[in-house]
Order: structure tokens, then sequence, then C-alpha cells
């Protein structure tokens, strides 16, 4: 008997032992089961509490945040002021961040972070056969106190309405504040040829880096526009006389011929625009002040407060200019020197001094002239190959003048602006520019000495 007592003892050992892990599963099983229905309980529970996603239309009730720079704009279609358009800020991933809508007036204001937006209206929000061209792209920097979004409308641009003589009267006016920009742009490139025979294809150079300053000075130190310009002068300035110092005074005394001085000027305006691009911007930079200009309408005639203040300035130097060669003791030594340079040396007059009042005076005009075109022409922005775009320009008009005469530079330029700006009733704008192309090869295949110029030039 003992061992089957022994057997059935082994076999209950078996037995108990074989329970153990069967009661293990089942407390497993169990657990698992339970585990499950309270996930899918207290999912239930947390799906059902969860808010709802806000939509981006409600973002501008939120709190901005505490690295938001102001981002604004006004919507205007050819005078008619837009009021409950929604604007919308997408990042760079294409998603919707911010959105506003535009008050009375058509001003909207948002507050974004520093980083790069695309700028969208609604089409939906607009009125009846009205339409917005392209989205705008802009970089919210940090520290820049108001960063200005200017949508084009279809209908602000068509201009079908205005019967063709006001149409023509409009464009005169922007014709001639165009050309007087140009002139006075221009009037140091040519008082330049006058004295010193260098016609000088860096000068384009020296108009952009006077919008550039006058923009570092307005939005990177935050100082107004109209002291910002002043400074921007007084930058142009020394930059002109940095050039006659370091570059064409040497070349002067080793009587280096004007062929070879035209080379050099081709190479430092290469030199020059491309380390504008490299410290500056490939894009185009607005300045501070002045954005969002409305017109002034008196009957046909219409001017924005910019564009008006552009041609008082342009005028009023261009005068003082013109006063100063003919009445005081600098400006009659220029014309000598113009004239006959060696007979002026003979009489005393110190060629050298006058040649550098004449690169300073250059500097600061093309100084100024780069402010007032990037405000007129560029919308209030600057771009790091404006300069080059006008020189073509500059050279037709002064061309056309006469070389070497301030009277002629004025007067080119200003009949050049109008054909440009003329030219625009017939083909696209885009291809304004042409039109001084155009003029130069006339001009030199015509009558190469200009309007008031000679085959004997005079100053």
């Amino acid at each position: 008997m003992a061992p089957i007592v022994g057997w059935t003892r082994r076999k209950d050992r078996i037995r108990s032992s074989s329970r153990i892990p069967l009661r293990f599963l089942r407390q497993i099983l169990l657990i698992t089961i339970l585990g499950s229905i309270a996930a899918v309980a207290f999912g239930g529970t947390a799906l059902a509490q969860e808010p709802t996603p806000t939509p981006p239309s409600a973002t501008t009730s939120e709190a901005p945040p505490a690295d938001a720079e102001s981002v604004s704009g006004s919507l205007n279609n050819g005078g008619e002021r837009l009021a409950g358009v929604d604007v919308l800020a997408l990042d760079e991933s294409g998603e919707e961040v911010a959105r506003t809508t535009s008050e009375a007036g058509g001003r909207w204001t948002l507050e974004l972070s520093p980083g790069s937006y695309t700028f969208e209206v609604d089409p939906e929000t607009l009125p009846d056969g009205v339409s917005v061209q392209d989205a705008v792209q802009r970089d919210v920097v940090e520290g820049r106190a108001n960063t200005v979004v200017i949508f084009s409308f279809g209908e602000a641009r068509s201009a079908t309405e205005l019967p063709f003589y006001e149409k023509f009267l409009r464009t005169t006016v922007d014709g001639i504040r165009f050309g007087l920009v140009i002139a006075l742009a221009a009037v140091g490139l040519s008082l330049i040829f006058g004295t010193t025979g260098l016609t000088n294809f860096a000068h384009g150079e020296l108009v952009t880096l006077g919008a550039v300053a006058a923009w570092v000075f307005n939005v990177s130190m935050g100082i107004q526009l109209i002291p910002a310009t002043i400074l921007a002068i007084i930058v142009g300035v020394a930059i002109g006389w940095l050039n006659n110092a370091a570059i064409w005074r040497p070349l002067r005394k080793r009587r280096t011929g004007l062929i070879a001085q035209l080379v050099v000027s081709i190479g430092l305006a290469i030199a020059l625009r491309y380390l504008i691009l490299i410290f500056f911007s490939d894009r185009a930079e607005p300045f501070a002040d002045y954005q969002a200009q409305t017109q002034n309408e008196w009957g046909p005639f219409a001017i924005t407060n910019v564009n008006l203040a552009c041609i008082i300035i342009s005028v009023v130097v261009l005068v003082a200019v013109a006063l100063m060669l003919q009445k005081t003791r600098i400006g009659k030594a220029m014309r000598a020197v113009a004239d006959n340079r060696d007979l002026a040396a003979s009489s005393g007059i110190n060629v050298e001094r006058v040649v550098t009042f004449v690169w300073c005076l250059g500097g600061g005009l093309a100084a100024l002239g780069g402010v007032l075109f990037g405000l007129s022409e560029l919308s209030g922005r600057v771009q790091w190959e404006m300069g080059f775009k006008l020189l073509l320009l500059m050279f037709a008009g002064i061309t056309l003048g006469g070389l070497g005469t301030a009277y002629g530079a004025f007067l080119g330029c200003v009949i050049v602006g109008l054909l440009v700006q003329w030219s625009t009733m017939i083909i696209n704008p885009d291809l304004k520019y042409i039109g001084g192309l155009l003029v130069l090869i006339l001009i030199l295949v015509v009558r190469p000495q200009g309007i008031l110029g000679s085959r004997q030039r005079i100053g």
C-alpha cells in the first residue's frame, strides 16, 4: 500500500501545485478586464469633458504672446475703406495662427511673435466684386514697433472707371514727381562727370546706401524718418568723401585714364551692391513711418501726402543747388572747373578741393534721392538693388539734358520721368523702365550732346 499512498500524495501535490498558476491567470485576467472597463469609462469621461477647440477666428480674443510685435494695415480699395473684412496670418507651415477683422476706416492690427508669416484676406468677407491680387509675406522682427502689410486689390489698380483726361492728369503729376526724384539723385552724377570726366557707374549704389542708412536709423534705432533722413544725408556726404579720398583721388594723381576709371567704377558698383545684399536683406524692407497713405483728391488730381512732400522737397533742394551754382563762390568754382580744369587751376582755384566738395554734394543728394525714391516709388520700402534700377534712368536723364550740366540733368530727368509714367497707360507698368533705355538710345543717335549740351561742352 505504501507505493499507492505515495503516488496519491504525489498526485495531490501535483494538483495543488498546478492550481497556483491557474489562480494567477484568473487574477490577471480579472485585473485586465477591470482595467479595460475603467479605461473606457474614464476615457469617455475625459472626451466628454474635453473643451471644444477654439476656432481660428477667436485667436484675437486671447492675450498676445509676451514677445508679440504689432502688425497692422489698412484695407483700401480705390479710395473705399473696407470694414468688417477678416485678415489672416499663416505661419511657415501654412497653419492659421491669428485672425482679426478690419474696423471702421479699414484699419486692422494683429499681435504676432517674431517669425515669417503670410497674410491673407478672407475672400468670403470681401464685398461683392472686390478681390485681392496676392497674399503678402512679411517677417515680424523683434524690436520693430510696427510692421505694415499692404494688400493690392484688383479694383484699386485697374482705374477703368476714370475718364481718360483725369487718368492722364494724374499720370502727369506722378511723372513730374518721379522725374524730380530722378533729377535729385542724378544732379550729383552730372556734376561729378562735369568736374572730373568720370562716368560713375557706382552712383546707383550711393542711392541705395542712403536709403539703407535711413532705414537703419528709422527701423533699427527707432528714430523718426525725417531726422533719420537728415542723418542718412550726412552718411551719404561721408561716403562721397570716402569714395573720392580712397579711390578716385589716388587714381587721378596717377593720371589713370578715364576708361580705366570707368572699369573701376563698374567693379565698385558690383562690390557695393552685393555687400548691401549680404548685410541688409534680399527682401524689400519697409520704413516704420508714413505707410498706408491715403490720396487727397482735388478735382481730377489725386496725390498722397508723401508724394506731395517728395515733390516739394525735390523742388526746394534742386532750386537751392541751382542758386548755389549761380550765386556762391564754390558754385562758380565748380562751373569754372567743369568748363576748363587747367584754366581754373591757373586762375588760383583749388581744383582738388572743388572736386572733393562735388563728391560730398553728390553723395548727399544721392542719399536724399534714395529715401524719396523708396517712399514714393517703392511704397515706402528699401530694396538692395533699387539704385541699380534707377541708374539707367539717371543716365538717360543727364544724357537727354546734356552731360555735365546741372540744369540739363534737371530738365532731362523730368522729361524721362514723364515719358516713363506716360508709358504705363499703354504698356504693362512692370515694363515702364524700358522707356528709359529707348530714350537713351534715341538721344545718343539723334543728338549725343543732349538738349542743353553742345559739341563743345560748357558748364
